[in-house]
């Protein structure tokens, strides 16, 4: 009888564990939330009336880039409170030049430095994370190098000041010749097992070697940011384009079909070409027509 109940709380057990992590209905989550980046906004006019023309257009956020200068971060903090368009996140500015991966210790340091400021923008503006690139592998860095630095970097240097200021470091999947598939991806994530590192996933980067539905499914809770963009390949002639919304190869259907399988619906922020308020109009017409399951043109 003993050898009976433990099988039956065996098998029991194995459902629950079975079920937590399956991805959940499309119908279990909200609707992602609109954002655009701010160099899609023109620059020649202030913070102010971009952050207005943002939210005319029809989105609730935007992305940020870091800003050192503090009366700057003030004003953007102002524009935000009062168009009210939320600064959902902010990309990370000095992790190409200053990568955390060097072997040069200086080099490093800048970039700690840069991510410190980041953090301190997302803090001051409302923000819950920062777009951080982790490494980049280059003929001076192995992929093993890569690796292993940026996660003790991380986890001894950033993740610290991310959870006292409760900001998530958000790590994107970039042409970095770094986290090329999303088992990977998902495995440095986890490695450094902290509630405060997750995934940014950009669903245009990684068309040249796989396909945007599969990384969503792959790494599932896991992503707490998106970047939208459409990609055209050009095989035949090694050539490719940035494109906006529909105008490439990416089958949006099915990757909404994705998010909505894992339940996603946090902020997705479009990271194409900027232009004017007629411009921006279609730009948001095209990502609700995307959010309706429905091809963007």
């Amino acid at each position: 009888m003993r050898s009976v109940d433990r099988r039956t709380f065996l098998e029991a057990a194995a459902l629950t564990a079975a079920a937590a992590f399956a991805p959940r209905p499309a119908a279990a989550a909200g609707s992602p939330k609109k954002a655009v980046l701010i160099s899609m906004l023109p620059k020649e006019l202030s913070y102010h009336d971009r952050f207005k023309l943002a939210v005319d257009a029809g989105f609730a956020g935007i992305e940020m880039r870091t800003v050192p200068d503090a009366k700057e971060a003030e004003e953007i903090r102002d524009a935000s409170a009062k168009t009210g368009l939320r600064v959902h996140s902010v990309m990370n500015s000095d992790h190409w030049t200053y990568p955390l991966s060097s072997d040069d210790p200086a080099v490093v340091d800048k970039s700690v430095a840069g991510m410190d400021t980041s953090l301190g923008n997302a803090k001051l503006w409302g923000a819950d994370t920062v777009l951080l690139v982790p490494a980049v592998v280059n003929p001076q860095t192995s992929y093993k190098d890569a690796w292993a630095r940026s996660q003790k970097v991380i986890r001894e240097r950033i993740l610290p000041r991310a959870q006292d200021l409760k900001v998530v470091v958000a790590v994107e999947e970039v042409w970095n010749k770094f986290l090329l598939s999303p088992l990977e991806f998902a495995r440095y994530v986890d490695e450094l097992a902290s509630p405060w590192i997750k995934a940014y996933f950009d669903v245009g980067n990684i068309v040249f070697y796989g396909y945007p539905q599969d990384w969503v499914r792959a790494l599932g809770a896991r992503i707490v940011k998106v970047h939208l963009k459409d990609f055209q390949l050009d095989r035949p002639n090694g050539r490719f384009n940035w494109k906006n919304l529909g105008e490439g190869d990416i089958d949006w259907v099915e990757v909404r079909r994705a998010f909505g399988d894992i339940g996603y619906d946090g902020w997705m922020t479009t990271e194409i070409n900027g232009g004017d308020a007629a411009y921006l109009k279609d730009v948001v017409a095209r990502f609700d027509r995307f959010l309706a399951g429905q091809k963007p043109v």
